[in-house]
Formats: C-alpha cells, structure tokens, sequence
C-alpha cells in the first residue's frame, strides 16, 4: 500500500517568497492608509482658524518676550 501525501511539498524558498509577498503588501496598506489620513487631516485643519490675536494673547507675548540681544 503505498503512502501519498494530502499536500504537495512546500520548499523553504517558497515560504521566504510568499513571506515577502506578504510584507510587501501589509507594507503598502499601511502606506496608503497613511496617505489617506494625511489628506483627511489635511482638509480638516485647513478650514478651521488656528491662531486668533485677541488681548489675552497679544499680553502674553509681550509680557513672554525674549530679551533683546
């Protein structure tokens, strides 16, 4: 009787080889999903006002100054 085996024979080669395939991938999904927040983030700031001189802050800076050098 002789044996046969259920699954082919897997090389150590084409482990390595489907191993980078796989990090590559991962890698290019993490990178796209970088760009797609930068992008997100980017057009959320972009319409909000960031710095208003009011009395309070134009007092800080004046009173937080450096010296004149």
């Amino acid at each position: 009787m002789p044996t046969t085996r259920a699954t082919p024979h897997i090389g150590r080669r084409a482990i390595l080889g489907l191993a980078g395939v796989g990090i590559a991938a991962a890698a290019a999904g993490l990178s796209l999903r970088a760009r797609a927040v930068e992008d997100t983030e980017a057009t959320e700031h972009s319409d909000k006002p960031r710095y208003r001189v009011t009395a309070d802050v134009e007092s800080f800076y004046r009173v937080n100054r450096y010296p004149a050098k």
